[in-house]
């Protein structure tokens, strides 16, 4: 049963795909960035309902009150592909830093770089964090968030968290803008490079902003933070 909730669930996804990201193509000449990432949120709250009913995988989410009416760095855990989809939907208009080749994926990836990401080569580190720093920087400058998975990469959930880069941390106070960081467990049911979907119900918490003006320092508050969240999340709720 499972294995054909999940087949019908991913028809649906990837059959989808194409057709929203041929809107957004076509939509690009006459709305900007900040409009075309509304259509994708509204297609990624479907899927993700869809993903709920078909699936029976739900998400309870706490600490929505903290999300702040400008930009800020959306800072969170990695650990699958259901993320990458929700938190397109937490603020808006956002920015994510994206690997480069995605935007190489016939009309989704096209679509993609109309919605202003941030594309970098994760096999040059150095060269990456220059990109990222500046380009991030225009982007808030345009009033946009950015994005951040500041482990690199997906993390397996019994792992925990993994060591943060300082790039959240020197984005914030380089811009002078908060740290919101947000916590999941998303990857215990839409688990990485997998196919088969488990029912149960994510756990998210959005935490409150982090303030400083020491990179380090701050990068390590919001990591000690989500790791502590992440243990209570596991055992108490």
């Amino acid at each position: 049963m499972s294995f054909l909730r999940s087949l019908l669930f991913n028809l649906l996804f990837y059959s989808s795909l194409p057709f929203v990201s041929a809107m957004i193509i076509l939509a690009y000449p006459f709305l900007s960035s900040k409009k075309l990432s509304k259509i994708a949120s509204v297609w990624i709250v479907a899927v993700l309902y869809c993903l709920k009913a078909i699936c029976g995988i739900a998400w309870e989410v706490r600490g929505e009150e903290n999300i702040p009416e400008r930009p800020v760095i959306l800072v969170a855990n990695h650990q699958g592909q259901w993320e990458s989809l929700y938190l397109q939907t937490v603020t808006h208009p956002i920015s994510s830093i994206i690997k480069q080749e995605l935007l190489l994926i016939p009309f989704f990836g096209w679509a993609l770089a109309f919605m202003s990401p941030i594309p970098i080569n994760r096999k040059n580190k150095l060269q990456s964090l220059k990109k990222v720093i500046n380009q991030a920087n225009a982007r808030i400058k345009a009033n946009f968030s950015v994005l951040i998975f500041p482990e690199g990469t997906r993390i397996k959930p019994d792992i925990g968290i993994a060591p943060f880069g300082n790039s959240c941390g020197l984005l914030a106070t380089k811009n002078n803008i908060p740290i919101l960081p947000i916590c999941h467990n998303s990857g215990k049911y839409w688990k990485n490079k997998q196919f088969i979907k488990h029912p149960g119900t994510i756990k998210v918490t959005i935490g409150p902003l982090f303030h400083g003006n020491n990179p380090k320092k701050l990068t390590d508050e919001v990591r000690l933070w989500m790791k502590d969240e992440y243990r209570k999340m596991n055992i108490e709720r």
